[in-house]
C-alpha cells in the first residue's frame, strides 16, 4: 500500500496469467475485480473488513459500475489502483478508481462505482451505519 487516508487509498496488484484474455491482455471483467479489491482493502484499512460489516448486520454491495478502458495491461505488470470516496452519505457511497501501470503511471482504466448497504439477513436496502460514516469521515 502506498497511500491511505479516510477517503483515498492506493493498492498494488500484480497481473496474473489467469487475468488475461485470449489476446494476452487483462480481461475487462478483471478491471472491475481490481476496483472492488481496492475498495475492500480501503474499507478494511479503515477498520471495516467484511466481518465488521456482518457484525453490524449491514453489508456494502455494488449497485452500479461505469468503466472506461484506455490501455491494456499484460501479465507480469504491477498495477497501482487508487480508490477514492467521492460521496458517502446515509444512502450510498460513490468511489472513483484509477488503474495505472505502476512502472510508468500510464492510466489504463477509470471506473466509478456506486455502493449501497443491505441488511445482511433480509437483503433489503438499509442506511449506511453511523460507524461507517465516522470511519470514513463523512460529513
Amino acid at each position: 500500500m502506498s497511500e491511505v487516508s479516510p477517503r483515498r487509498m492506493t493498492v498494488r496488484i500484480a497481473v496474473r496469467d489467469a487475468d488475461l484474455d485470449e489476446l494476452g491482455h487483462v480481461n475487462n471483467a478483471n478491471y472491475l475485480r481490481y476496483a472492488e479489491e481496492a475498495a475492500r482493502a480501503h474499507s478494511a484499512a479503515r477498520g471495516f473488513p467484511v466481518e465488521a460489516y456482518l457484525a453490524l448486520g449491514a453489508v456494502p454491495v455494488v449497485r452500479r459500475h461505469e468503466i472506461r478502458y484506455r490501455r491494456p495491461a499484460a501479465a507480469g505488470e504491477t498495477l497501482a489502483i487508487t480508490t477514492e470516496l467521492t460521496r458517502l452519505d446515509r444512502r450510498r457511497a460513490t468511489r472513483r478508481t484509477d488503474i495505472r501501470r505502476a512502472s510508468d503511471g500510464e492510466l489504463l482504466a477509470e471506473a466509478v462505482t456506486e455502493w449501497v448497504w443491505v441488511d445482511a439477513q433480509a437483503g433489503r436496502l438499509v442506511q449506511v451505519p453511523e460507524a461507517v460514516l465516522a470511519a470514513f469521515e463523512a460529513a
